[in-house]
């Protein structure tokens, strides 16, 4: 089997943890399914985030969450239509099979198009919210100089490379709230000029925690938003986020990443009197994080208390609590990045 197509092929016999793993090594977020040598499938991340969503075991074999319409191309297909199936689907590649089943060749995105993948996608024009007023204990010394927001990640700065992600799907109007060093992060977009950037201030007079300074937005927005911590980074499609927010009518959407842990010893189970159930021999297991990325509806702005230090995760537990819908949307490991982490930020140098 030719090298490029083994790199983004999986066996139909692997899990979905499997794929979801493969996924992250070699940064692809579609993969080819194979039985044996031949073409089986498709799955994309999308259809392991919607298993994810419906609560599946991700242990269970791949082929359980396979579409059962996909599109690929035949041997015999013009290269325009190709392109036109490509474009309307925004594969990152198309796999060309032969009657007898084989992958002849893949066609790669770059390869037909001049423009990213990434400028097609839709726009959704919603306001956003980067909360960039804490002093950034994790980071520091670079901190006691900089504020957070402003630490370089290649050649921008931490708090554009996630406005940038925003301004691909339409989303140009922030509001950054400040609070640590505001005069500093101020100055700075104030010198670069960039009018991508829509950028309003709402200005912490005492810090508020990581949502009490939504009440200064009260009467300014009256359309879903999202709100970010200054210091993540997330490889998603933004307007996937939004349509699942949309679909499922949430109050809130909490972005949530899978997070894989190997626990390298036999874990026991015991019952009443210490009686063994069960021994599970090195297992692993994945959780649920918070990675800081949330949708929020306008109307819980009224839900957040005037000048009061107030965490988001105390609006999302009251919710909660009420019987309210709050919706988690599920990325892969890799696909967050913690900046404000010393470890995953000296990864960058």
């Amino acid at each position: 089997m030719d090298k490029t197509i083994k790199k983004v092929s999986i066996s139909c016999n692997a899990s979905i943890r499997d794929a979801l793993r493969k996924m992250d090594e070699i940064n692809q977020k579609l993969l080819i399914v194979i039985d044996g040598n031949k073409f089986f499938s498709l799955i994309s991340i999308g259809d392991i985030q919607r298993a994810v969503i419906q609560n599946l075991d991700i242990n269970q074999p791949l082929a359980s969450i396979l579409r059962k319409q996909i599109k690929v191309a035949d041997e015999t297909d013009d290269i325009e239509i190709i392109k036109k199936e490509m474009k309307i689907r925004r594969n990152e590649f198309m796999p060309v099979v032969s009657k007898e089943g084989y992958i002849i060749k893949i066609i790669f995105w770059n390869e037909l198009f001049d423009t990213p993948k990434e400028e097609n996608k839709e726009k959704i024009n919603l306001p956003v919210i980067i909360m960039a007023g804490g002093e950034g204990n994790r980071l520091k010394p670079l901190t006691n100089i900089l504020p957070k927001p402003l630490i370089p990640i290649g050649e921008k700065t931490i708090i554009e490379n996630i406005m940038d992600k925003f301004c691909e799907v339409g989303c140009n109007n922030f509001y950054i709230s400040v609070n640590y060093k505001a005069e500093m992060i101020k100055y700075y977009f104030n010198a670069l000029q960039n009018d991508s950037y829509n950028i309003s201030y709402l200005d912490e007079e005492k810090p508020l925690g990581t949502a009490g300074s939504l009440h200064l937005l009260k009467g300014k927005i009256n359309s879903t938003f999202f709100v970010s911590n200054c210091d993540i980074l997330i490889d998603q499609e933004i307007s996937d986020i939004y349509e699942y927010h949309k679909t499922t009518k949430n109050e809130i959407t909490i972005v949530a990443a899978l997070k894989n842990y190997y626990i390298p010893y036999g874990i026991l189970e015991t019952s009443k009197n210490g009686l063994l159930q069960s021994i599970t021999e090195k297992p692993e297991l994945t959780f649920k994080i918070n990675t800081g990325l949330y949708i929020i509806e306008p109307h819980l702005l009224n839900e957040i208390p005037e000048n009061e230090f107030y965490h988001i995760t105390t609006l999302i537990e009251k919710i909660r609590k009420e019987n309210r819908k709050v919706g988690v949307f599920p990325v892969s490991e890799k696909s967050w990045k913690d900046i404000g982490e010393w470890n995953e930020y000296k990864k960058y140098f």
